[in-house]
This record gives structure tokens, sequence and C-alpha cells, in this order.
């Protein structure tokens, strides 16, 4: 057997010794605090970036970009994915989570500036980021260099998809939505690892937001404001 494979197996084995007691009160049902929508970037650690051993608290969807918008016969749509502890399971918060150097908005920034293509999955994603990008790369200012319009675009792409959940009618009233960045790049402080808050139910105003939201003000800025 390969040994990748052994070697996932060897640590599902340590998990399961140390959770098998914690699924008493979960093994039945679930309604999670929040979700979580990450790019499944491999560096982009989901749960453990919120410290999370508890089975049951984060509902957490991945994929590359992370958008919350899937395409169907009936049009532009909150993905399934991200709806369904909202509708189904209790779920009051949803929280986006973009991440520094990311890929998929790289890929979409190269597409839209350069028109360069990827394979037909990988084109799929970057087709449902490119339209709400689009504003953002015309947007940004010459002088940047590609790691730092990367960035902004990154708060950019987190920005759309915070405002395409608050708009959905198929998202129930009073789910807070909030936007934020993972950072493994010390691009907004020196510490690796970070979660930044930068939109918060779509206010993108830092001072406003550190106002508002006191106990975390120090976790609360932007790159860009627009």
């Amino acid at each position: 057997m390969d040994d990748t494979l052994i070697g996932l197996l060897d640590r599902n084995a340590d998990h399961a010794a140390r959770f098998e007691g914690r699924f008493d009160d979960v093994q039945d049902g679930q309604s999670p605090d929040a979700v979580t929508v990450c790019c499944s970037d491999s560096r982009v650690l989901g749960d453990h970036m919120w410290d999370n051993t508890d089975p049951g608290h984060l509902f957490s969807c991945g994929n590359i970009g992370n958008r919350v918008v899937q395409r169907t016969e009936a049009g532009h749509v909150v993905s399934g994915d991200v709806l369904y502890p909202l509708a189904h399971a209790g779920t009051d918060m949803a929280v986006v989570v973009g991440h520094t150097g990311c890929g998929a908005v790289t890929a979409t920034y190269d597409a839209l500036t350069e028109g360069v293509a990827e394979p037909p999955g990988i084109q799929h994603c970057i087709d449902l980021l490119a339209p709400q990008l689009e504003a953002g790369v015309e947007a940004l200012s010459a002088d940047l260099d590609r790691s730092a319009a990367i960035n902004r675009l990154v708060e950019y792409n987190v920005d759309r998809q915070v405002e395409f959940l608050l708009e959905s009618d198929d998202v129930p009233a009073g789910i807070d939505v909030v936007g934020t960045v993972y950072d493994f790049q010390n691009v907004y402080g020196d510490r690796r690892g970070e979660v930044h808050v930068i939109n918060v139910d779509g206010d993108r105003d830092v001072g406003l937001l550190r106002a508002a939201h006191p106990d975390v003000d120090d976790r609360i800025r932007r790159l860009w404001t627009y």
C-alpha cells in the first residue's frame, strides 16, 4: 500500500483514539454554530485555524477561491454546501475565509488580464469568480506589484462572496455574515496563521468595525479601501 495512505490511516487511528468519546452529543444530529467557507488550498487548515476540536461546532466547506456561488439551471445561487446548515441546521453565522496568495484569485486575475485558460474543471471555477472580480481588477492601482495586487483581490473576492450571501433570498433572515482573510505570509502582521476580519455584514469600514467590535479590534484590518 502507498506510504502516503498508510501515513493518513495511522494519523486517523490517532484521531479516533482521541475523539472516540466526543461524538456522544452529536452522533444523531447537528446544529453547528457557524458555517465556514474556506479555500481548499493545502496551506489553509480549515478547522485547525480555529483550534476546533469539537465535533458539531463548525460546518466546514472548502473549494478553490472560497466561493459561495454555484451555477444551476436557475442561474447563480448560493452553493448548497453553504446553504444547508443555514437553512436546515439552525446555524446563524457564515464566515467566508480568503487567504493571502490565493491561487484561485491569481488564476482569475491572469484569466482577466492575460486571457490565460485552464482545464475545463478549473476553468469552471474561474468562470464563477471572474464576473465578481472583474471590477476589482480594473480598480487596482497601476503601481502595485503582482503580489500586492493579488492580496487586494483576495479581499475583494471575500467582499463579493459576503455580498452574495447577504443579497440571496435563500439565506434565512438574521444570519450574520463575516468576511476574513487567513494570513500565512505576514501580510497583515507578524503572526503567520492569524485570521483577520475585513467585513461584517457588508460593512468594510475598519474604524466603524473596530468601534462596534472592541473585543477583537486588533484583528480587524484591511489592505484595500475602495
